[in-house]
């Protein structure tokens, strides 16, 4: 069996790829290491590393233990924490994925209300992108993620959504663009424009509703600039770079530099969702989503 001490000295060669240098790093004699790499070696009857006079590369089996030391290490870290949690009387955790928009406008009264009602759960907050809470709640390294809607295709039947907030998207422009008075312009107005919009890998259901729309309109959107925040997004904007649509609730920020103009036509909808995975058995699930999409 590989010991947790090893596992860590192993991933600190990984990452130096220099005995030496992990030596340094492990505060310990490079000799030592060294026999400790090749016991695990031995152990495991397959090489770790690929190796001249000095190590080059990782081989495939040393790429596989690399992940799962990491996931190891980070279960056992996990593991001491709610110990040590559960010793000062805390019963339970939640991990939760959100969207960075969610932080200012949803989030703060959702952890408040379930507060109320289950004052002893700790919370775990991860700011994240849709695609990649999608991603943790499905390898169970999330149990909720506040993602927006659609999500991913290849996860569509996997999960269970509940709807708790939509709103039109918006369009945003310089302030010294031509129709910043109109207050209000159809979508294809914006054809032509360079667009600053977010990566699709990382919204791929919302940026397809964008594009779509666009397509609809009988152009696509020429993106001369990414971001992952819809608060960059504008940010850029603001300094003339494109144009772009963002939740109408963006207006609210008090943003210079910029106007927001409504879209005439078919709206399209920015919508928030709780989503987890039906066999996740975290009891606190039910609780938060009741608490997020039924305020008392």
């Amino acid at each position: 069996m590989l010991t947790l001490r090893q596992l860590r000295q192993f991933l600190v060669v990984a990452e130096t790829m220099n005995m030496r240098k992990a030596a340094e790093r492990l505060h310990m004699a490079q000799p030592p290491l060294t026999k400790a790499i090749r016991h695990m070696e031995e152990t495991l009857g397959t090489r770790l590393f690929e190796r001249t006079n000095r190590i080059t590369a990782l081989t495939p089996a040393g790429k596989v233990l690399q992940k799962e030391a990491v996931a190891t290490l980070m279960q056992m870290e996990r593991a001491m924490l709610l110990a040590r949690r559960a010793g000062e009387g805390m019963t339970g955790t939640l991990r939760i994925g959100f969207v960075a928009t969610a932080i200012r406008h949803l989030l703060p009264d959702m952890i408040a209300r379930f507060h109320v009602s289950c004052p002893k759960v700790v919370l775990e907050l991860k700011e994240m992108t849709t695609a990649r809470q999608v991603a943790g709640i499905l390898d169970d390294s999330l149990d909720v993620g506040i993602v927006v809607l659609p999500v991913p295709e290849y996860a569509i039947q996997k999960l269970s959504y509940h709807r708790f907030f939509s709103c039109p998207l918006v369009a945003v422009l310089p302030k010294k663009h031509p129709d910043n008075a109109s207050g209000a312009l159809p979508l294809s107005a914006l054809a032509g424009e360079p667009w600053v919009l977010f990566p699709e890998q990382e919204g791929p259901g919302l940026y397809r509703s964008i594009t779509e729309a666009c397509e609809k309109e009988g152009f696509i959107p020429e993106v001369v600039q990414r971001a992952l925040q819809m608060e960059t997004i504008v940010g850029l904007v603001a300094s003339g770079l494109g144009v772009s649509l963002v939740p109408e609730f963006m207006q609210k920020n008090g943003w210079a530099n910029v106007s927001f103009c409504k879209l005439i036509g078919e709206p399209i909808l920015y919508q928030v969702a709780l989503t987890h995975k039906p066999e996740n058995t975290n009891p606190y699930i039910a609780d938060f989503v009741k608490n997020a999409t039924h305020p008392q």
